[in-house]
């Protein structure tokens, strides 16, 4: 094993090692302090991990550099960081309190879900990283729907290893992405078990999505959910959940997405994602601390960008 495999494996490690010490930390704490201990470690990780932090500054610049002042973006990075940081620990601390996880997190738009439901032929449940994800499909699983989730696996198998058993334990499948043959056909059996299959569209996809626009700058996006309702009839419906200033949560249900036909096939998808990518973008642009900045959106570039014809 070489010097740099070495230092992954260590670092590995004692990312998981953090983590199982933070799970058993907050299991102990009141529930009256939860919250405070997450926003102050937060910020602490905010002043420690530079890295991470220029990656939101400079990705909250791409975004808003044209509309918002610096300390402004400074601003939301932080708040970022706080969400991310109260997310992470309200997994491990609702784990094992359903009674607290139903009476945080309401949902609105349930009714649009049933309805969707009663055609029997599954729900794209489509997202992003954005609020609380993981306890959006929590909440939902506990409301009785069968929720998959479809997934990148982690570099880091230990901590894989702890978030797929944390899913397990509220009752949400994981549908890993790639190999990408076996994550189509786990994908269409779950629509046809008319199943919610939820499906974030906002990561760089590289060169096997397409470019569409994305705070005003083109972002390579996966097709995979347009391709799939097309092929399966199953509805696509934007969902995210919003965290409120006391810390509680709303799911909000979106109307059942519209595909529009164009004159040819490769219109038809481009024009839908983009759509979709507008939807995200919204409630982006309403709640922008909300969003993970950390996460390089625009690195893939268009040809004609890297210099190719």
């Amino acid at each position: 094993m070489d010097s740099k495999k070495i230092r992954k494996s260590i670092s590995d490690f004692f990312s998981w090692l953090a983590l199982k010490i933070c799970s058993l930390i907050i299991k102990i704490t009141p529930g009256f302090l939860v919250y405070g201990v997450a926003k102050y470690l937060s910020l602490l990780i905010y002043a420690l991990l530079g890295k991470k932090r220029n990656i939101a500054l400079e990705s909250l610049s791409i975004a808003f550099g044209q509309e918002k002042s610096k300390a402004e973006i400074e601003e939301i990075a932080r708040d970022c960081f706080v969400y991310m940081g109260k997310g992470g620990i309200e997994i491990l601390y609702f784990l094992d309190k359903p009674d607290l996880l139903r009476a945080r997190v309401e949902i609105e738009g349930k009714e649009k879900l049933d309805a969707a439901l009663a055609k029997g032929k599954g729900i794209i449940l489509l997202s992003a990283h954005f609020g609380n994800f993981p306890l959006m499909l929590a909440r939902l699983s506990q409301e009785g729907y069968k929720v998959s989730a479809i997934m990148r696996y982690m570099r880091n198998e230990r901590i894989e290893k702890l978030f797929a058993s944390s899913r397990r334990k509220f009752g949400v499948k994981t549908i890993y992405s790639q190999p990408r043959k076996v994550c189509v056909e786990d994908t269409i059996r779950s629509l046809r078990g008319n199943e919610l299959i939820f499906v974030l569209l906002d990561q760089n996809f590289g060169t096997a999505g397409v470019f569409v626009d994305f705070f005003g700058r083109k972002a390579a996006t996966a097709t995979g959910p347009l391709i799939l309702a097309r092929r399966t009839g199953a509805q696509i419906m934007p969902c995210f959940i919003v965290r409120n200033k006391d810390d509680t949560h709303k799911i909000i249900v979106d109307e059942p997405f519209q595909i529009k036909e164009e004159q040819d096939y490769n219109k038809t998808i481009v024009s839908n994602i983009q759509r979709l990518t507008d939807i995200i973008e919204l409630y982006i642009r309403k709640y922008p601390a909300q969003w993970g900045w950390i996460h390089r959106r625009w690195k893939s570039r268009p040809n004609l960008e890297r210099g190719g014809v």
